[in-house]
């Protein structure tokens, strides 16, 4: 009996085989002359079943048994039809396409006629909300190849020196590749992406770039990311296109019995958020065929260089066509980088009727499968629809043997010496890191820029500050633990202070931290520190205004806060103050000011005299929700990236009297809404609105006031939650309700595009305003006008601030983008 079990089971394995026996067809191809034609697209006729050529030009494509007609198709080049018969042999099928031989004989354009491509596009025009919702919901499967090279490169870069660790001195090398297969789901707005397979070069545990962007010129905005530009940028068949471009037909040509006509797309003015090149529109029912389009640094692109889009439709059936291939050419050269690269998408496996399961759309908006990047050579050589190129298999031959030379212990030390060798810019302004790899551990030690400062009480003061984590899991996203301690010496006073922080951070979905902190150490009255130390020393010593007001107290504190569902996080605190006062020890200055005088060491518009010593115990209770927050989630983590809805925020602050000898009461609250939000063309608006006061205030200090981030130095660090003008101390106060608003708006190169010089800078114009209201006697406003982006990293504001019964000032103001704090 078992033998014949073991007979019929290798008859019908035999069977199974014969059936399911894939022929491999590959080849080449060129143009006419023999240049290669990249990115090529290769079908069975009649069908959505293909492959991509690379960018050698190269392609192969696995095939039952059987005769199929092979179509090849490469935009601008007229296509090419070849009958096959698929056996038991590889086939070699080559293609050399010609460049498109467009017909004008049916078109007549007469003296002082509108050319024809006019009313094409606006055919184009009209049926394009059809074409944008037609397909709004449907599935399938996408590959991604992307690589990134550098063609050339700086010996040294902020005074160190450029070494990828590759043992390849050359100019040219590859920077970046991965691969990425997954399934993408569509319904309505709701997209999920999930990665069945993904690697990196030289990255066995890596995850490659997996979130594919469906870049569709139906749109009427084309939103290619905010760092190219977050207006968008405008479809050549937009509803308002035609009061942007010009059109000039090129000719038609004939592709299956259909008609498809080239139309060249023409920008009208420099410096607009527009396309240039060729879109083919079928004739009749004036659909997008192919683009051929490109964007520039004069299309007020801000990050690149220029970036080239080819795509190319294909019929799903009699009514409907999908996207087939769409590959972009991403190209930049800054600080003596030259950098290009190429990311290829290829469609597949469409269903443009799926039924999801209820739920299926859920705020997951990318997820990694488990195991996704575990996938050997052997699957990826079965799996990729595109051949690799020549150097793209050297690139993971050579990174993956680097990789397992570097898990080498003696490698790793050797080159975490190399690494940690002190440079003259990391002392002095970027930080020096300290690493050892096989400990997962990171020792950063901060530079003098912040670590040296000159202050009235304590004179020329040393901060030196480091700080040591250890990942405590293999990726270092699950568990790590941070110490950070802190040693601060003042000259003038001869005050020796020392503090520690630690950290522990753990939890995938829904993190965790529980930090703490004990010590001495000193304080600005403000403890949301609105002045920055460096830009105080400056202002001290150059034109003796000595803002900055500090004490010192021993303190302890210690925070926690947890995820605790989609968007939403809970905080506690609790902090001891013992608040020491502080006085003036010296009047050092780098001139000498006949009229001026440095001013007391306490808030003179709330004192007249320095505070008592006294004691606090504090306890804050606090919430952040953002809801409808997207994420995305790997095996080990999950990132939130955006939400259209704002961020709103709710806490209680408590002085608790008692408490190991407290001598505060009070209790206030706080509650805030912020967000951003993309008006596209328009450029952005952000927002950040709030309110609160103190539903008790028997016993406050100064240091516990409601205090409005003030400014009154000319650099700014604090846009979104501070003031650009108002004095530090002049309005805190205990009131029982206040408001307070900060609003900007980024126009993003609107309207800086119509005027010549700032539109070749690429300088754009920001608008701000900012107030709080107390009462009807102490209320204040302030508007600004500037312009960002300036030497892309300098902000520069003119400002007029209005308060209730004064005169009218201004001032001007100028911020690093650099050094401006996250937005919180």
């Amino acid at each position: 009996m078992n033998h014949t079990i073991r007979f019929i089971t290798s008859l019908l394995l035999l069977h199974i085989s014969f059936f399911t026996y894939a022929g491999r067809i590959s080849g080449i191809i060129t143009d006419d002359k023999g240049a290669i034609l990249p990115f090529a697209s290769i079908l069975i006729k009649n069908s959505t079943h293909g492959t991509t050529a690379n960018n050698e030009g190269k392609y192969f494509l696995q095939l039952s048994p059987g005769i199929y007609t092979i179509v090849c198709q490469y935009v601008g080049y007229e296509r090419k039809e070849r009958e096959i018969t698929i056996g038991n042999e590889d086939i070699v099928l080559n293609f050399q396409l010609s460049r498109q031989q467009l017909s004008l004989a049916e078109v007549v354009v007469r003296p002082g006629g509108e050319d024809p491509a006019y009313e094409i596009i606006r055919n184009a025009i009209k049926k394009r909300p059809f074409y944008l919702k037609q397909l709004d919901t449907f599935q399938c499967e996408v590959y991604i190849k992307g690589q990134m090279q550098l063609r050339d490169y700086p010996n040294k870069f902020m005074g160190q020196k450029i070494d990828f660790e590759d043992g390849d001195t050359s100019k040219k090398k590859m920077m970046y590749l991965s691969e990425s297969v997954m399934k993408y789901s569509s319904q309505t707005d709701k997209i999920k992406v999930e990665v069945l397979s993904t690697k990196v070069s030289g990255q066995r545990d890596g995850f490659g770039f997996s979130l594919p962007q469906f870049v569709t010129f139906y749109k009427n905005n084309v939103d290619l990311g905010p760092n190219l530009n977050p207006r968008g940028f405008i479809s050549p068949i937009a509803d308002n296109a035609l009061n942007f471009y010009k059109y000039k037909f090129e000719g038609s040509f004939i592709e299956d019995g259909r008609e498809i006509n080239r139309i060249k797309v023409i920008p009208k003015r420099k410096y607009e958020p527009l396309f240039s090149g060729y879109i083919n529109i079928t004739d009749d029912d004036w659909r997008i065929h192919s683009v051929e389009l490109q964007i520039t640094k004069e299309s007020q692109m801000q990050f690149l260089d220029t970036l080239r889009i080819n795509q190319l439709y294909v019929p799903f059936d009699k009514n409907v066509w999908v996207i087939k291939t769409q590959v972009v050419y991403p190209a930049i050269k800054v600080f003596g980088f030259d950098v290009y690269g190429n990311f290829v998408n290829i469609y597949s496996k469409f269903d443009v009727h799926p039924e999801f399961q209820k739920k299926f759309f859920d705020n997951t908006v990318l997820k990694y499968e488990e195991g996704s990047n575990k996938k050997d050579s052997l699957y990826w050589d079965t799996t990729r629809p595109v051949p690799l190129q020549t150097e793209e298999q050297r690139d993971y031959h050579k990174k993956d043997s680097l990789e397992k030379l570097r898990e080498d212990p003696r490698y790793l030390d050797s080159i975490d010496r190399i690494r940690n060798k002190p440079s003259v810019p990391g002392i002095l302004f970027l930080g020096q890191t300290i690493s050892k790899q096989k400990d997962r551990s990171t020792l950063t030690i901060f530079p003098l820029a912040q670590s040296v400062s000159f202050n009235t009480v304590e004179g020329w003061v040393i901060n030196a500050r480091v700080s040591y984590t250890k990942r405590l899991d293999s990726t270092g996203f699950s568990r790590s633990v941070s110490i950070s301690p802190l040693i601060r010496y003042g000259f003038s006073n001869g005050h020796l202070n020392a503090y520690l922080t630690a950290s522990y951070d753990v939890g995938k979905k829904r993190p965790s931290s529980l930090s703490a902190g004990g010590g001495k150490n000193v304080y600005q009255f403000n403890n949301n520190n609105p002045i920055d130390p460096l830009f105080n020393s400056f202002s001290s010593l150059i034109w003796m205004h000595n803002y900055m007001k500090i004490y010192e107290a021993w303190s302890g504190r210690i925070d926690y806060s947890k995820g605790i569902a989609d968007g939403l996080t809970a905080r506690i605190g609790f902090q001891y103050q013992d608040r020491i006062p502080l006085e003036n020890t010296t009047d050092q200055s780098w001139k000498a000011w006949d009229t001026r005088s440095y001013t007391p060491n306490y808030p003179t518009d709330l004192m007249s005299e320095n505070f008592k010593r006294h004691q606090a115990s504090m306890l804050s209770l606090g919430i952040s929700w953002r809801p409808g927050s997207r994420y995305i989630e790997f095996p080990d983590r999950r990132f939130e990236i955006s939400s259209k809805y704002p961020t709103f925020t709710a806490g209680i602050t408590m002085g608790i009297k008692g408490l190991f000898g407290s001598d505060v009461d009070y209790g206030k609250w706080r509650i805030g809404i912020n967000d951003d939000l993309n008006l596209k063309l328009a450029g952005t608006f952000k927002y950040n609105i709030s309110a609160g006061g103190f539903y008790k205030a028997k016993q406050v200090q100064v240091q516990d006031y409601k205090h409005f981030n003030g400014n009154q130095i000319t650099m700014v660090t604090n846009y979104f939650n501070g003031f650009l003008l108002l004095p530090y101390y002049k309005f805190s106060n205990t009131a029982t309700l206040y408001g307070e608003a900060h609003i900007e708006h980024h126009f993003n190169g609107f309207l800086t595009n119509k005027i010549p010089v700032f539109r070749k800078l690429n300088w754009q114009l920001v608008g701000s305003m900012n107030t709080f209201y107390i009462n009807d006697h102490s209320n204040y406003i302030e508007a600004g006008v500037g312009l960002e982006n300036v030497f892309r990293i300098l902000r520069a504001d003119f400002v007029w601030g209005f308060e209730y019964g004064q005169k009218a000032y201004t001032g001007f103001r100028l911020g690093i983008n650099l050094l401006a704090p996250p937005r919180q």
